[in-house]
């Protein structure tokens, strides 16, 4: 008796495989599957896929090149599953002629203000933020860590490191704003750096700064020698 995709144990049905594994790891006739999410009564989508791919010489490009008449003379591919075909085909082309966007450099404490000042300069309540980058200081993402008081905001460091690790971060700034427009740190502000630049340190990360914004100025614990 022939299984459909439903019956397949899960680890070889396509969409639970990406979940689990990652979209690179699947063929391209399972991420096709994916797409058309059926095949007919006699295959599955994979192997409808698979036949598919076979008379394009297993050519991504040259199924790309179809029509979707052509397409619909296979049994299971109506229009609908031709044109989502076609729609992904063309989304893989227009991808490779797109120009890989730059991530943003942030190596001084003036990069972090600029990149950080729009996000916080109509807070009233405070926020701390992380910047992970990468060994070539190329901004990966900012992450809001914490949020809530006017005057202070509990920041857990195993969060900071946990979110580092989990992008192969290697550079960590952190940040965080002073709604009462002060720049100087506190005392806990203080405790929290030198904790954050221990632990960056056990981990081997490097905490380039730690800095303080205000609408207009900011405290960077790095140019004040303090890290």
């Amino acid at each position: 008796m022939k299984l459909n995709i439903n019956q397949w144990s899960e680890e070889d049905r396509p969409r639970e495989k990406l979940m689990r594994l990652g979209a690179d790891v699947l063929s391209d006739a399972e991420l096709l599957a994916i797409l058309i999410g059926s095949g007919s009564t006699r295959e599955t989508a994979v192997e409808l896929m698979k036949r598919v791919l076979s008379d394009c010489g297993n050519n991504l490009n040259s199924l790309g090149k179809m029509s979707i008449e052509e397409l619909c003379k296979y049994n299971g591919v109506g229009e609908a599953k031709a044109i989502t075909i076609l729609a992904a085909c063309e989304l893989g082309k227009r991808r490779q002629m797109e120009k890989a966007e730059e991530r943003k450099k942030i190596k001084t404490s003036a990069d972090i203000y600029n990149y950080m000042h729009p996000k916080m300069q109509d807070l009233d309540t405070e926020e701390s933020w992380v910047m992970l980058m990468n060994q070539n200081y190329r901004l990966i993402k900012a992450v809001r860590i914490s949020h809530g008081g006017i005057t202070e905001t509990l920041v857990d460091i195993r969060i900071i490191i946990k979110e580092a690790l989990l992008c192969n971060a290697t550079v960590v700034a952190l940040c965080h704003n002073h709604p009462s427009g002060s720049i100087n740190p506190s005392k806990e502000d203080d405790r929290l750096t030198t904790r954050l630049d221990e632990a960056c340190k056990t981990m081997r990360l490097y905490l380039l700064d730690h800095v303080i914004v205000t609408d207009g100025s900011y405290y960077s614990y790095h140019d004040m020698g303090r890290i």
